[in-house]
């Protein structure tokens, strides 16, 4: 089976797949107008795009609103705990190579809690996708700020006066961290996004992907972000850090379309020869 990038490509090219494929039968408990509903679509449509078969593609998620996502695929899932999709990800990557490894998370999920295992996956490189619906606000637990929540938000009983902390910016923490691949889209717009994950996918290398997503229950005043959004200027990515730095020093957040697109080699450890536990427990026997 060839492999491209993070892409295990489907037994059979003469038999295209459809989005609906990979879609379960658990019908979404989002809420109505939720941005995860079209993200969801834009993830199966790539799918069926890069034509990978169900059972070469892993879809791990950590805990909240975002990370009920695998569920919703017709693929194999991981419901981790809080914050730890990566090093889950990262392991099946690592153990299971010719795999196509996709993680999935929230603001809160993954640069709160998980913000340590997302800098360390971007450094690490591993070849595989992370995907973070970001929709500035803790949705599964009443609405509180996140990590990504601008410093003056008054929308939380228990910050009436905003957070008075700066925001983390994750397209340019990624790629200070390390990450070979960071876009931005809009989930209003799921044929774009759909369009970036495959690209990310393809890309070797660790490949983010940071998803605008409004939150309508929380967050009613992100109903203008499609508004907001506009493509980058310039329709070739830049390949070098302190270009893409440049860039994103103006950036205002809503820029979409692929922000960097690096050549460092991704980090495929030595596979080692099998051990049986016999064996080794014997080393310590003697």
């Amino acid at each position: 089976m060839s492999i491209r990038g993070n892409l295990a490509l489907h037994r059979d090219a003469q038999a295209p797949l459809r989005a609906a494929d990979f879609r379960s039968d658990v019908d979404p408990i989002w809420c109505p107008g939720c941005g995860h509903h079209a993200l969801l679509l834009s993830v199966t449509t790539a799918l069926a795009e890069l034509g990978v078969a169900h059972e070469n593609v892993a879809f791990v998620s950590g805990i909240g609103c975002s990370s009920r996502i695998p569920a919703y695929t017709n693929v194999y899932g991981f419901h981790g705990v809080h914050g730890r999709a990566l090093p889950i990800a990262t392991g099946v990557k690592l153990a299971r190579p010719e795999l196509t490894v996709i993680a999935a998370g929230g603001d809160g999920d993954g640069l709160s809690i998980g913000g340590n295992h997302f800098t360390h996956a971007c450094r690490r490189n591993v070849d595989m996708t992370y995907i973070v619906m970001d929709n500035q606000v803790y949705g599964m637990t009443k609405g509180q700020a996140s990590p990504t929540t601008s410093s003056d938000w008054a929308g939380s009983k228990l910050t009436p006066h905003g957070t008075g902390i700066s925001p983390v910016e994750p397209a340019r923490l990624a790629l200070i961290a390390g990450a070979n691949f960071i876009a931005r889209g809009f989930s209003g717009q799921p044929k774009e996004v759909a369009k970036l994950i495959v690209e990310a996918i393809r890309h070797p290398g660790f490949s983010f992907v940071h998803v605008l997503s409004p939150c309508v229950t929380y967050r009613k005043e992100q109903r203008e972000w499609r508004h907001a959004v506009h493509p980058g200027l310039d329709a070739t990515p830049p390949s070098r850090m302190d270009e893409a730095m440049r860039r994103l020093a103006d950036d205002d957040g809503f820029t979409t379309g692929i922000l960097f697109a690096g050549d460092r080699a991704p980090f495929r450890p030595e596979r080692r020869k099998r051990v049986e536990i016999g064996a080794f427990d014997a080393q310590f026997a003697a």
